[in-house]
């Protein structure tokens, strides 16, 4: 029984290993997306928004939006 026990609790611990470094590299990728995005969008003159999405893309979690830049309006009229 304690055998049992013994091997269940490697087992665990093994796979709970595993899944730490799953979700690092996830995380690492979507960080690494992120800067990338950022830096795309700056270059551009605009600032990376978030969208209130949770996809787990960065892409369709923000939005680069554009804060300078000519205007539409004319002076004077």
């Amino acid at each position: 029984m304690r055998m049992t026990l013994a091997t269940t609790a490697v087992a665990l611990a093994f796979a709970a290993g595993l899944s730490g470094c799953a979700t690092s590299t996830a995380h690492d990728t979507y960080s690494n997306e992120l800067r990338q995005l950022t830096d795309d969008c700056t270059a551009r003159g605009g600032i990376l928004s978030p969208t209130g999405q949770q996809t787990g893309r960065p892409q369709t979690d923000n939005v680069c939006r554009i804060t300078g830049g000519p205007s539409r309006l004319t002076p004077g009229g």
